[in-house]
């Protein structure tokens, strides 16, 4: 009976004191948000340039110069796509105009072309394409990099206290040179 009463007030006594602890007051959160550059390379990633925008409207007041960039974007999104498009529809026509050809049908739409400056173009058009995906994705993937590097700027400060001149110097009578100054104040 005294080992259940014992084993009941040790149980007890640690519930009281795991209940004193979870109603301990918290440290105050710093109450300046931090911005992710993970948050605006991944809105980037799903809706090109809206990174941009979450930059532009997490910076300070004087400093908000990050919008422009989004018609940019869509610029050169539309236009490698447009050449993805294009290149592939021209790319489809000459391979149809060829098989058809191949099969003894007279030819169709390219009369100024033989079998040979078919399959030429064919292949030209095909690398076309090829080369305005890669720009698609070089357009896509420059999107998203601008705006996590935008994103870790937002919070720099470059204030008129810093300063570099450049200015040329004279060492001896006949070594010139460059003088760099730094300036912090």
């Amino acid at each position: 009976m005294h080992k259940i009463l014992g084993v009941f007030t040790l149980v007890w006594f640690s519930l009281h004191v795991n209940a004193q602890d979870s109603l301990a007051v918290a440290p105050p959160q710093d109450s300046v948000k931090t911005h992710s550059w993970k948050r605006a390379c991944l809105f980037s990633a799903v809706v090109p340039g809206s990174g941009q925008i979450y930059n532009h409207i997490a910076m300070p007041k004087g400093k908000k110069k990050a919008y422009w960039k989004v018609p940019l974007i869509y610029a050169g999104l539309t236009a490698t796509t447009y050449f993805v498009v294009k290149n592939n529809m021209l790319k489809n026509d000459y391979r149809a105009e060829y098989e058809s050809r191949k099969v003894g049908n007279a030819p169709g739409n390219f009369l100024d072309y033989d079998d040979q400056s078919l399959l030429s173009l064919y292949a030209q058009h095909r690398n076309r394409r090829d080369f305005a995906i890669l720009g698609l994705g070089l357009v896509y993937i420059l999107n998203i990099v601008d705006a996590g590097v935008e994103a870790h700027f937002v919070n720099f400060d470059i204030s008129e206290d810093l300063s570099l001149s450049i200015h040329p110097t004279t060492y001896f009578p006949n070594a010139y040179g460059v003088s760099f100054q730094f300036k912090f104040r």
